[in-house]
């Protein structure tokens, strides 16, 4: 049986309640990338840690996830995807399980992100190509919508799962629910219809493996380590096998970043030549010469980015300023996961009128005057109901979007190779949540020293001798953030001088936060320009037939 000729004759009902399936599948794979966003101070306590190490490992879900969803794209190619889909959703319990029982850091890293990572780069691709599979024209429109609807909502509701199990229970809670909700998409995969590429020849491209690995692995942790080690001149040296490096006084970071693009570079490189060869790649090149799927991949990764790195900086700006608890700081956020949960599914149905280029253009200019709003309002006297207008917007927003690029950015491509399509998709969305984590985390952490240092220098009210320890103290991320300023002093500190430490440490995190914020709009700025390579059709109306002529004569790439 092949892919293309899967469930088109599957009973209504029967499809409709399987997308909810593979919907919820993805939420619990989306939620588990941004559920402890709100419960960092908490694991910082409980896990006797920092900052930069839950940063790290709250990318290395993403990462893991980015670097294997193309390999599982390409085994429910082979060998099924509902087999894959299954198989996947047992070892992300396994995952979340030991998770669930984790005492240390370690722990946390080895069921979170890498045994639930596994899981979910199976599960993850087998939901797109499974989706592609069952439905046609418009139906696949509106099943786009609800399954992009569900991604951008999860992104939002796990903040709020996440600090209502932390503040009335534990965070370990968090994830021992995904067992109990593994069981019921077990029990529901009934609803599904294995979809199979047979006549794919099975190949394994372990280069190909390694070489993405790798580079994604490097580029990544060379971003987050630039809070720690600099993003030039080398701040400290880098322990490595006992030796403290600092070649020619550069820090270790455009090093990594250098490394991981040549890693790439190579990937890329090696994937061509295998492909002239004959022998099946793990990413084939061929699909970028459809300017659809090329421009919709790169929309894709770019918008992730954005919205990760926002949902990661804004919990930790109201925890440290406005001292919220886990589920007050995920309420803070749930207007904007309702907006989003209605407006993806209405994205659907409007996009009949209106061509889903327009309509994730015009969703990407109402997040630009989001992210603006919320700027303009980030301040240290701000509420959640402030908040709230700017998170509206950005859900309409969000919504808009995430009903559409999906939908177009597949379309482009056969569904006979729907498999490796939505892994390549996949896991450049991932890559963007690694590199939104990492890159607004880290500029938040960076202007966060910078504004420190500056106000703490330029204040009078703290003695001289003390400010190199306030500014050490402040700038250090592995305290609970309520606690900082009080800590920076001793017993005998004067009023005076406590009173303008935890001045300097609110607005030194407000204005971190802005310029978090301000980066971001660059990036969906960004983001805007690329959507003008999208074509201006309505890929509702196709049914998994490659893109039209005009669309694949150039690769993006090329232009």
């Amino acid at each position: 049986m092949s892919s293309s000729a899967t469930s088109i004759s599957q009973k209504p009902l029967a499809k409709w309640l399987g997308l909810l399936v593979l919907s919820l599948a993805l939420a619990i794979i989306v939620i588990d990338g941004t559920v402890l966003n709100v419960s960092i101070s908490y694991l910082i306590r409980d896990l006797h840690t920092d900052v930069q190490t839950m940063q790290w490992v709250i990318t290395s879900y993403s990462l893991v996830i980015a670097a294997l969803t193309i390999v599982g794209g390409r085994l429910g190619d082979f060998f099924g995807r509902k087999k894959m889909f299954m198989l996947g959703a047992v070892i992300f319990a396994i995952g979340s399980f030991t998770t669930a029982i984790s005492t240390n850091v370690g722990m946390v890293l080895l069921g979170w992100s890498l045994i639930e990572g596994i899981g979910a780069a199976l599960m993850m691709p087998a939901t797109v190509s499974l989706v592609m599979s069952t439905f046609a024209g418009k139906d696949r429109a509106i099943a786009f919508g609800v399954w992009g609807g569900v991604a951008g909502a999860a992104s939002a509701v796990g903040p709020i799962l996440g600090g209502f199990f932390t503040t009335y229970y534990s965070w370990h809670w968090a994830f021992m629910i995904n067992v109990v909700t593994v069981a019921v998409l077990l029990i529901g995969s009934v609803l599904i219809k294995e979809s199979i590429d047979d006549k794919e020849k099975k190949s394994w491209d372990i280069p190909g493996i390694l070489l993405s690995s790798i580079g994604l692995v490097s580029l990544v942790y060379g971003i987050i380590e630039s809070s720690d080690y600099g993003w030039w001149i080398a701040k400290k040296a880098y322990p490595l096998f006992g030796q403290q490096l600092s070649p020619m006084g550069l820090s270790v970071v455009p090093y990594l970043i250098i490394a991981g693009l040549i890693m790439l570079a190579a990937f890329v490189a090696w994937e061509l030549h295998i492909e002239k060869k004959g022998i099946t790649p793990l990413v084939s090149m061929k699909l970028f010469k459809s300017k659809q799927f090329s421009a919709g991949v790169i929309t894709t990764t770019i918008l992730t980015l954005g919205q990760s790195g926002l949902i990661f900086s804004i919990p930790i700006f109201l925890q440290a300023v406005k001292g919220l608890d886990a589920i007050h700081t995920g309420l803070a956020l749930l207007p904007m996961s309702i907006t989003l949960l209605i407006v993806a599914p209405l994205g659907a149905a409007i996009s009949r009128k209106i061509s889903p280029r327009h309509l994730i253009q015009l969703g990407l200019l109402v997040n630009i005057l989001a992210l603006l709003v919320l700027r303009s309002e980030t301040a240290v006297n701000v509420t959640a109901a402030s908040l709230a207008p700017g998170l509206i917007l950005y859900g309409i927003g969000m919504g808009l979007v995430m009903a559409q690029i999906t939908n177009i950015t597949l379309s482009g491509v056969d569904v006979s190779v729907a498999g490796e399509a939505s892994g390549i998709n996949t896991t450049m969305r991932q890559v963007g949540q690694s590199l939104g984590t990492a890159i607004i985390g880290a500029i938040f952490i960076s202007a966060l020293t910078a504004n420190v240092t500056t106000a703490v220098n330029n204040n009078p009210a703290i003695p001289g001798g003390a400010k190199a320890s306030v500014i050490a103290k402040l700038s250090n991320t592995n305290s609970e953030f309520q606690t900082a300023a009080q800590d920076s002093g001793s017993a005998q500190t004067p009023p005076q001088v406590l009173n303008a430490v935890m001045e300097i440490k609110n607005q030194s995190m407000v204005d971190a936060s802005r310029s978090s914020m301000l980066y971001t709009v660059g990036f969906v700025v960004l983001c805007l320009i690329v959507t003008f390579y999208l074509p201006n059709v309505k890929v509702s109306e196709r049914h998994g037939a490659p893109a039209e002529k005009d669309t694949q004569e150039t690769p993006i790439a090329a232009k």
